[in-house]
């Protein structure tokens, strides 16, 4: 919980001073109202006392209960704004951390995971805050002022508030100790129901396909009922909380009455008023110290959840990058190239090795494409360029420069990225394809209509009711898959990048389209370079050069023709699709 606390600004760690400096005060008024009882007992008690003195302690006490009150409502607002403001702040940093993680630490921590640290756990520790800064500090100040204001008024009672206050922190005790385990069980559970409804939300076509919906009801019931479960018991367990903390407080008072009442029978006549002054005061100050310790008791009830919701968001921020900023960022002379020198690739946790001595150099204005069976590793190739994995041996030169060194944003920049499975955002046409930061102005209204129009998109975008204007839903659900791929595939024409890379990015194109598509990209593009992963043929015949990889090796490279005469891999796939004829015709 205290590295989380670094978190705070220096605006933040002034309303903490205020609202500290605010609570001793609002502590001290409310520990100096049972003196002005205990005057006014006494003043009631003593002959020959007027209106106006009782009058007038009862004004003080008046004065304090409100000064108390105003105390208590700003240190609230104050409380209740810091609170917010530093669950914004960690939100913030939060998601701009996971907007650096790589795939690599985006699976170790699972994108149900981040959801629920970003939302309940930062509720837990906003709660926490909020109420826990009047009572983290209120509680233990009044309690301890509170039992040196009582230690001279009679021992038996002090004994009686000392049982009390053991007997509390024996429940107290016991509750940490049952319940705090299984608080980090209640967020890992919640982790885990995210994760079940993400699932069944993303995946909601294919269970009605298959008549799932029972089976999704039956694994979502079970984690549900576990999580119900372990709250129930959780909460089953406080409910003892509060009758306890009834019966002392109810208890406490009995008894001290009850003890009054034996001092003052066998008091002498003149020490009767003392005692009973005393009693009342003692009474006050023991609901006080009580009544601390009860607070006390609250913050116990919320600390371990929030200190456990403390850990998992720290968790996340200080979780190490594997993909590290380099410091390049100035122009090179070199533009448009890519060259593997030597790659070799497995992942972080894999055993083998996916890419094995992977050697290739494309040149600007030329187009490179990768295909090869299912697995063959064509699709983590291409992704390694743009960094999404750092190679694990040999290194890839953008530019004749290490990718590595390069800095992320300038790197992205020279990328035009179409991914295998095209990614839509909640908004208009005209906000999707010219999404992003390219380094330079935003493309123009005529850009975007060219990019489309290459895309061979401007059909079907014309033919909607707002055409530039028309909403995409989250994820494109409301356009078929192929226009969501002419789509994403128009963002990375509208980028007009030095780099194109399509990972399998015309597959949900027909024959027609996909020719199309390819010529008037050749033309727009004659000056960058493509490298196009694919499984048809049809899609790569005329790449300058094309790699073949089988089980993570190169077993193949040249152009169309070349690679029929040499490499047999290359033949196998081809005569899958198309006749002998048309492959000599191509």
């Amino acid at each position: 919980m205290g590295k989380l606390f670094k978190n705070f600004t220096k605006k933040d760690l002034g309303f903490i001073g205020i609202c500290l400096i605010l609570i001793v005060l609002q502590v001290a008024l409310e520990l100096k109202m049972p003196d002005y009882m205990s005057a006014i007992t006494r003043l009631v008690e003593t002959e020959g006392s007027s209106i106006k003195e009782i009058v007038l302690q009862g004004v003080y006490m008046l004065l304090c209960a409100l000064g108390s009150l105003v105390s208590a409502i700003i240190v609230g607002y104050f409380a209740a704004n810091l609170a917010s403001n530093f669950s914004k702040t960690l939100r913030d940093k939060i998601f701009s951390k996971v907007l650096k993680f790589s795939t690599k630490e985006m699976k170790e921590l699972e994108t149900s995971s981040l959801i629920t640290r970003t939302t309940n756990d930062i509720t837990q520790v906003e709660m926490l805050i909020s109420m826990g800064l009047q009572m983290i500090v209120k509680a233990p100040i009044m309690a301890i002022w509170a039992i040196f204001k009582i230690l001279n008024k009679g021992m038996e009672w002090s004994i009686l508030t000392a049982v009390c206050v053991f007997v509390l922190l024996i429940t107290i005790g016991f509750l940490m100790i049952t319940v705090l385990p299984r608080f980090a069980k209640v967020q890992k559970l919640i982790d885990k129901v995210n994760g079940v409804t993400r699932e069944n939300l993303t995946g909601i076509r294919v269970i009605r396909a298959f008549n799932a919906e029972q089976f999704q009801m039956n694994r979502f019931e079970k984690i549900n009922n576990d999580l119900t479960n372990m709250q129930l018991f959780n909460q089953r367990m406080f409910s003892i909380m509060q009758p306890i903390m009834m019966l002392i407080m109810n208890g406490l008072t009995l008894g001290i009455y009850f003890i009054g009442a034996f001092l003052i029978n066998n008091a002498l006549l003149s020490q009767k008023i003392t005692l009973f002054s005393n009693m009342v005061v003692f009474s006050s100050y023991g609901m006080l110290v009580i009544s601390s310790f009860l607070m006390l008791a609250m913050i116990f009830m919320m600390w371990p959840r929030a200190n456990i919701s403390a850990k998992r968001i720290n968790e996340v921020l200080e979780k190490e990058e594997s993909i590290r900023d380099g410091n390049f960022d100035e122009d090179t002379k070199i533009v448009g190239t890519v060259e593997f020198k030597n790659v070799s690739f497995k992942y972080p946790d894999a055993d083998e090795y996916l890419l094995k001595n992977i050697s290739f150099k494309v040149n600007a204005g030329e187009t490179i494409a990768f295909i090869g069976s299912t697995g063959s590793g064509k699709s983590t190739l291409i992704n390694l360029v743009p960094r999404f994995y750092d190679t694990t041996e040999g290194e890839i030169l953008v530019d004749g420069v290490n990718v590595r060194d390069y800095k992320l944003s300038v790197l992205h920049n020279k990328i035009g990225y179409v991914p295998q499975k095209a990614v839509m955002f909640t908004g208009t046409v005209r906000e999707n394809v010219s999404y992003g930061d390219n380094g330079r102005e935003k493309p123009t209204d005529e850009q975007i209509k060219e990019a489309i129009h290459v895309a061979q998109g401007t059909d079907f975008v014309l033919k909607m009711e707002e055409k530039y204007d028309a909403h995409i839903a989250r994820g494109g659900t409301n356009i078929s898959g192929g226009q969501k791929q002419r789509l994403a595939i128009a963002r990375a024409i509208a980028k007009n990048p030095e780099i194109y890379i399509f990972d399998d990015s015309f597959s949900a194109l027909d024959y027609k389209t996909d020719v199309t598509l390819r010529r008037e990209l050749k033309k727009h593009t004659k000056n960058a370079t493509s490298m196009i992963v694919a499984q048809r043929i049809g899609t790569i015949l005329n790449a300058d050069t094309i790699v073949v990889l089988d089980n993570g090796n190169c077993v193949g490279i040249g152009t169309h023709k070349e690679l029929l005469k040499t490499c047999e891999v290359y033949k196998e796939i081809a005569l899958s699709q198309l006749s002998e004829e048309e492959l000599l015709n191509a």
